[in-house]
């Protein structure tokens, strides 16, 4: 047995959980602040959604706009926030990925895919 009963390993463990939990609460608060891009048509729909998903923007080109065709507009318009989203997702991954894996591979968030 080692003598102290191992306390400066649990008090080490609890110091480097602190640290963790205190990097993926930064990077959340940097994945709410940052701003990434989706577009479809070409550029003629763009959405801008926040790195944590929430949709923040959305252009359209005129010559998107076709009245007796709106459907299509809307198909555009699906399309370029699911891009938005997936490039927010693939930022995800890269900002709380190391994070997730220090601490055993999920990362405890819902609505994150890993």
């Amino acid at each position: 047995m080692i003598p102290g009963g191992g306390q400066p390993n649990m008090q080490q463990l609890l110091q480097q959980a602190q640290k963790m939990q205190q990097d993926l609460q930064r990077a959340q608060e940097e994945l709410a602040n940052t701003e990434v891009d989706g577009q479809s048509g070409g550029g003629l729909v763009r959405a801008t959604v926040t790195g944590s998903g929430e949709l923040r923007g959305l252009k359209i080109d005129p010559k998107a706009v076709d009245p007796e065709d709106t459907e299509t507009l809307a198909d555009l318009i699906v399309a370029a926030v699911q891009a938005a989203n997936e490039n927010a997702q693939t930022l995800q991954q890269q900002k709380l990925g190391p994070l997730a894996q220090g601490l055993g591979g999920g990362s405890g968030i819902p609505g994150l895919p890993f």
